[in-house]
């Protein structure tokens, strides 16, 4: 098996990570087809490290600055919320050591047109929550 260049996978320490990455793995696999999209824009990031964050066979950890975004995009329930920070402390013991606030964001929704091509429009649609996660990120930083 061939990997490419930067590529981390799991090896047999690595449980733990995969175990809470199947959590939230299962968690977006039963929510709307859209929670991974807006995912990544409450996070600021695209839509494949959402992919990564999620796929036990990689060793990309989940940053604990996320953890509380994770829960509130992705609305785990109070068992989902306990069994992934067991997980997840086993990981990366002492990480989430302060208590996580709930992160706020808020859901804009912004018409476009329909391009007539499912790949164009998911395209289109990575553009606009890239961008919004940009602007996101600077209204942070300058205020």
């Amino acid at each position: 098996m061939t990997h490419d260049a930067g590529e981390a996978t799991t090896g047999p320490g690595d449980s733990n990570v995969a175990d809470y990455k199947l959590i939230l793995r299962r968690v977006l696999d039963n929510r709307p087809s859209g929670t991974r999209l807006k995912l990544a824009a409450a996070l600021g990031k695209n839509r494949s490290f959402v992919s990564q964050i999620t796929n036990p066979a990689y060793l990309v950890p989940i940053p604990a600055k996320h953890v509380a975004i994770i829960f509130e995009v992705c609305h785990l329930s109070g068992a989902e919320r306990a069994a992934f920070l067991q997980a997840y402390g086993r990981a990366h013991p002492g990480r989430l050591r302060a208590p996580h606030r709930d992160a706020r964001t808020r859901t804009l929704v912004v018409t476009v047109p329909d391009l007539g091509d499912d790949k164009k429009n998911r395209a289109l649609e990575q553009l606009i929550v890239d961008f919004a996660a940009r602007l996101a990120r600077y209204a942070e930083s300058v205020g």
